[in-house]
């Protein structure tokens, strides 16, 4: 941690600290303007009067992104945490009203999320808090400690991850797995499955599977439960959305291992069948994380709420519950 030091204070414009820390969040003079509400020259010129200030570059640019120097990132921590104490002791006493609220939200997540949580989560905003725009970034975007750390996030909602003790997080709903398959698949039409049966562990094997994956690996957790019991399955195509992985199943006359609640969605929008999984597989807690610094925030608390609140309305929970029973 840095403190700024050698700066007359007394000529020293305090806004370009916002303009600081807005840059340091979004990489980029186009985004950091938007956030804050400034013109795009307004911003490089509040960048060009904090590096006369300063002595330093404090963001260079490498391809698309502005990336922060060693001093800006030393700095980082301190101007956030200064800024946080100012708005909070200038808001203490307030009543917090969505109806106020200026900002963009920035969410982290699956697809899945984008196509079901945003949709619910944009109609409350429009009718109680107007001026928050919504932004879902994907899960494949980046380190999630490092995304909130930086404020370049509000919240994640990822499956169980390892996180420093000053990332907090709270169970959304368990996320047990479900297979989804064409109605019309030869082979599965005539071992006479029903949708809701389980499939047959030498039939799930010799299926072509379609993979949902960020990191485009071939193997995940449905890998893990078969190789233990020295089986193995066929994956032939593995993408990072849920999305073309419906469409695969659909189009592509694939299967694939997905989570209980995209399989119901799936099944409604394209028509498909649903099976239990002939191996247990581990039921991941799907998870929101947040800066523990924003858990006292009134903005945030209320954010977090309306997440849980329409997660809950969606029944993800029950859907759960239906394909995989509490113990």
């Amino acid at each position: 941690m840095e403190v700024i030091a050698d700066v007359n204070f007394n000529a020293f414009d305090m806004n370009l600290l916002r303009v600081f820390d807005a840059l340091l969040k979004e990489r980029s003079v186009t985004r950091a303007g938007e956030r804050i509400g400034l013109s795009q020259p307004a911003v490089s010129a509040a960048l060009n009067r904090l590096r006369h200030h300063l002595g330093d570059q404090l963001l260079v640019r490498v391809g698309n992104e502005m990336l922060p120097t060693p001093r800006a990132e030393a700095l980082q921590e301190s101007v956030q945490r200064a800024l946080a104490m100012l708005e909070a002791a200038l808001g203490a006493g307030e009543t917090f009203d969505p109806a106020r609220v200026e900002r963009t939200v920035t969410l982290l997540g699956a697809d899945f999320f984008s196509t079901t949580l945003v949709p619910a989560l944009f109609r409350e905003f429009a009718g109680i808090a107007p001026g928050i725009r919504l932004r879902m970034l994907d899960s494949s975007r980046g380190d999630v400690g490092r995304m909130l750390q930086d404020d370049a996030i509000d919240a994640a909602l990822e499956r169980p991850l390892v996180m420093p003790d000053w990332i907090a997080s709270e169970i959304l709903f368990r996320s047990p797995f479900a297979v989804i398959a064409r109605r019309d698949d030869p082979a599965i039409r005539a071992s006479g499955l029903k949708s809701g049966d389980e499939m047959p562990l030498d039939l799930f094997c010799a299926q072509p599977h379609a993979l949902r994956s960020i990191d485009g690996g071939f193997s995940g957790a449905t890998d893990l439960a078969l190789a233990a019991i020295g089986r193995e399955r066929r994956v032939v195509v593995a993408v990072p959305q849920f999305a073309a992985i419906a469409l695969c199943v659909a189009e592509g006359g694939l299967i694939s291992v997905v989570p209980s609640q995209f399989a119901e969605i799936a099944a409604r929008q394209f028509d498909l069948a649903i099976f239990r999984p002939p191996v247990p597989i581990a039921v991941p807690d799907i998870r929101l994380y947040w800066h523990a610094r924003h858990s006292e925030e009134d903005w945030h608390r209320w954010l977090r709420g309306m997440i849980l609140d329409i997660v809950r309305r969606q029944g993800f929970e029950a859907t759960a519950e239906a394909w995989h029973p509490s113990p």
